[in-house]
């Protein structure tokens, strides 16, 4: 798409993004999703990439890294979006040079397109250059990092609740333990871009304009703040599941006290009930009148001493 002050956005060919690039008044925004790398080594040699380039902009990038070329600066993010609480991963580079830009997503659900619409409706906008848009952009990707942290921070709480009400279960662990790894899988995606815009604020460059540069600082703080919701959250699931260790230990131990007082109870008329059936013959209350009633009361006078005691300590 070409951008002209005072013109209508225009459709151009890829073969002719070479004749329309004008720094001072035009500006070409290139955007591709899964391209083939045919695609990209025919728009590279419109735009004077280099081979090195080229081979960049076509390899797969797990991480956010910038790097530095002669004349253009790539700088790839990594996208993150989450549907039904599971976050799924994908690239965006962005290639700035002067009077163009190259934006090319992988496995990335969410299009570009309210940004374009933005600039069309603000052509101020496109004449601050591409490092201004490419700001947009990743400010964009920003947007986009808030709304999925707050999807799972929404998941976090209803978690929270949930072991509040009634504590945890197995599957409860085991769908904590995947969200503070997918949280843990966000923070690394994300958590390098805010290095990078920082670097891109303060460090000088050829395809960076100085007025430009404070954008780059400001996505970097949005950024920041989007990672330590997401170090917050994984704190909040560490203290959950540590919480639900401490009372299922705590439940373990009153179950304990339980049966040992029981088992104490019940020890009395066992041994009771193990003397006198030894069976002797020379035992004087097996011909006592009051032997039996005053051995079982006895007996029972000893459990209840002990059930009150038991009690009394809150064991039972």
């Amino acid at each position: 798409m070409l951008y002209r002050k005072g013109h209508k956005p225009q459709e151009i060919p890829v073969n002719q993004i070479a004749r329309h690039i004008d720094p001072g008044h035009n500006l070409i925004w290139v955007g591709l999703k899964s391209p083939e790398p045919a695609l990209i080594e025919q728009i590279g040699a419109q735009l004077g990439f280099s081979s090195k380039t080229i081979e960049e902009i076509n390899e797969t990038h797990r991480r956010p890294k910038v790097m530095e070329y002669t004349g253009l600066t790539q700088v790839v993010a990594i996208t993150v979006e989450v549907d039904t609480m599971r976050p799924t991963f994908g690239e965006t580079q962005i290639i700035i040079g002067k009077g163009f830009l190259l934006t090319v997503r992988r496995s990335a659900q969410a299009s570009h397109t309210k940004l374009r619409e933005l600039l069309e409706n603000s052509p101020e906008m496109l004449d601050r250059g591409s490092d201004y848009v490419a700001s947009m952009l990743l400010d964009l990707l920003a947007d986009r990092y808030v709304a999925a942290s707050a999807k799972i921070e929404a998941g976090v709480e209803a978690v929270e609740k949930k072991f509040l009400l009634r504590g945890f279960q197995d599957s409860d662990v085991r769908r904590v333990y995947q969200y503070r790894r997918d949280l843990l899988r966000i923070h690394v995606a994300i958590s390098p871009l805010v290095e990078i815009c920082r670097r891109l604020s303060r460090v000088e460059s050829n395809n960076i304009d100085q007025n430009c540069r404070g954008y780059f600082g400001e996505v970097a703080d949005r950024v920041q703040r989007v990672d330590e919701l997401l170090s917050s959250l994984r704190e909040a699931l560490a203290f959950a599941f540590e919480a639900s260790i401490m009372i299922g230990q705590s439940q373990q131990t009153d179950i304990t006290k339980k049966l040992a007082s029981w088992a104490a109870i019940l020890a009395v008329p066992t041994a009771v009930a193990g003397v006198y059936g030894m069976n002797f013959k020379d035992m004087p209350e097996l011909s006592w009148t009051f032997g039996y009633p005053l051995i079982m009361g006895l007996t029972a006078a000893a459990c209840a001493i002990l059930y009150w005691r038991f009690r009394k300590n809150r064991w039972l």
